[in-house]
């Protein structure tokens, strides 16, 4: 997996640390959602059921395949 430095770098924040990358990486494989962005970037999501079925939120450069961000998305809905 390849990341961007602002996936880097927001990775260490304190609420950003759990994140996983094996959930990141389940993200990627097996979206429940893909969207593209005006800007060609690409957002998908999936629940993971350790974190109580909270919707982690995957933001892709337009390569497909650098990770840019990764977030608990308390507003999505399915």
């Amino acid at each position: 997996m390849k990341f961007t430095q602002y996936f880097l770098t927001t990775r260490q924040r304190e609420d950003r640390k759990i994140i996983k990358l094996e959930w990141i990486e389940n993200v990627i494989a097996n979206p429940i959602k893909q969207e593209i962005q005006a800007d060609g970037r690409i957002k998908l999501w999936a629940v993971i059921p350790e974190m109580e079925n909270k919707y982690l939120r995957v933001i892709l450069l337009p390569d497909g395949e650098t990770v840019h961000n990764a977030f608990f998305d308390r507003s999505f809905k399915p």
